[in-house]
């Protein structure tokens, strides 16, 4: 038996959540095309008969701007250190700067192993997969690259086969029956800000925390689950809120489908809008919304 923690590293937006959900088999870590997406790190396990492997999922590299961010990426930082094995994630489709190779090259260097998963190959020219591996190779990379796609799950069998022959041997980790660390609590209102990310502008959604105020089965197995929308701004406020409550009585009616979906039950979802501003860099509204520094 193989078990053990890897660590997924990357760039913003570079596929690490939508990566994982399809290595683990289920979701586990919201995702949307804007960066900032995952706040948080969050493990995703896959169990077989003669392997475990949990994944950490870290929130994107990038320059901290306010005391969330640089919360996240403390996080990230902690999770590279902690682990037994990183996969540093790089957006193929978006080519390969001197500032990725940079990066790249700095957790190569480390104590830690580490292979690259080079991703959104099937949106890509070819050539330029094998342009940037030799990149790779004159930069003085030298830790194994794998060119994926997890949306056509293009050699994720082989990503997931290398990484388990890569752990160390002992028994699990994490009891089998789990896929994530997270609560369903938590996962409810990842999936809300998700949906948030998904319909508003670029702007809107960095300043949104989501806090529940309810969570709870009903004898009828119907979910009351009631929320707080978190945002900086009255304008924003009016902009989630949208021309008769049309824009949040939208964005909730997303958020409950897919609610239902993962908790497997009906849900009766109450949505509310508040202002709290500049909460991204007020350190105890930062400990109440989860994210501790």
């Amino acid at each position: 038996m193989r078990s053990g923690f890897i660590g997924v590293i990357g760039k913003a937006n570079a596929g690490k959540s939508t990566l994982i959900n399809v290595l683990v088999g289920e979701k586990v870590a919201i995702v949307s095309p804007k960066p900032q997406t995952t706040r948080d790190a969050i493990m995703g396990v896959l169990t077989k008969d003669d392997y475990q492997l949990v994944f950490v999922d870290t929130p994107g590299i990038y320059k901290a701007k306010n005391r969330l961010s640089s919360v996240m990426m403390k996080t990230t930082e902690t999770a590279a250190n902690d682990v037994d094995f990183i996969l540093f994630v790089h957006d193929g489709h978006a080519g390969l700067s001197t500032d990725d190779v940079a990066l790249i090259k700095k957790y190569s260097d480390g104590k830690i192993p580490m292979a690259v998963a080079y991703t959104k190959i099937d949106i890509m020219p070819k050539e330029n997969i094998l342009t940037d591996m030799k990149l790779l190779y004159d930069s003085g990379i030298e830790c194994d690259v794998f060119p994926v796609s997890a949306r056509k799950y293009k050699n994720i069998s082989k990503l997931e086969q290398f990484l388990a022959a890569k752990m160390p041997e002992g028994d699990r980790v994490i009891s089998e029956d789990i896929v994530s660390d997270k609560s369903e609590k938590f996962m409810i209102s990842e999936i809300m800000r998700e949906k948030i990310l998904l319909k508003f502008g670029q702007e809107i959604p960095h300043g949104v925390a989501i806090s529940i105020n309810t969570f709870q089965k009903n004898d009828n197995g119907v979910y009351d689950i009631n929320l707080d929308i978190i945002c900086e701004k009255p304008n924003h406020k009016a902009i989630l809120i949208g021309k008769q409550g049309k824009a949040l009585k939208e964005v909730a009616s997303f958020a409950r489908q897919d609610m239902e979906k993962f908790l497997n039950a009906k849900v009766f979802l109450t949505t509310y809008v508040k202002v709290k501003e500049d909460w991204r860099n007020r350190p105890n509204l930062l400990k109440d919304f989860g994210y501790n520094d």
